[in-house]
């Protein structure tokens, strides 16, 4: 009997300091939350949705990607092909000069037999 007159008393307390130690939330006036002409502070945003971002950034990492290749292809297309052109350039030289001397000691052959 002393149990069910003790036991709301002893709930009732309990409740309160429940109550004393929850802290209590902070908030602001509607007139400082509000501007001047009544509208909120700031507008509301539409999310960008996870699909949508991460296919942005896997297009945009793609195009970055692929931009920064091309130039990187394009520049080692350009060496190699200054390389080339030099190794032509002093291959034509070294045949001109190979055709000279040919010639020179056809030259002097021949004026050997003639004699």
């Amino acid at each position: 009997m002393i149990r069910q007159v003790v036991a709301p008393v002893a709930r009732a307390q309990r409740a309160a300091t429940i109550a004393a130690r929850v802290p209590r939330a902070f908030s602001t006036t509607a007139p400082i939350r509000t501007t001047a002409g009544g509208n909120n502070a700031l507008p509301a945003r539409k999310p960008v949705g996870a699909f949508r971002g991460g296919l942005f950034g896997f297009l945009l990492g793609t195009v970055t990607a692929g931009a920064s290749v091309y130039y990187y292809v394009l520049k080692e297309y350009r060496v190699s092909n200054e390389m080339l052109t030099d190794d032509i350039y002093s291959l034509q030289n070294a045949s001109q000069k190979l055709n000279k001397y040919i010639t020179e000691l056809e030259t002097k052959l021949d004026n050997l037999h003639k004699k």
